[in-house]
């Protein structure tokens, strides 16, 4: 999406592992992409949707 500020998430090493990317300053969405394969697609979510599945993800460590 155009204007989407892509960050990598803060648990992604820098060993080119498994690292996925989150741009959450467009209004009302919150991408989601994988760093080794940026143009091989885009999951979406409500901002709600994406702070649920991080309380999810967070709790369940």
């Amino acid at each position: 999406m155009t204007g989407a500020q892509w960050r990598k998430s803060t648990k992604s090493g820098n060993n080119g592992g498994d690292c996925v990317e989150v741009a959450d300053n467009l209004p009302g969405v919150v991408l989601v992409r994988d760093t080794k394969d940026r143009d091989g697609g885009t999951l979406t979510f409500a901002p709600g949707a994406w702070r649920g599945f991080v309380s999810f993800a967070k709790a369940s460590r």
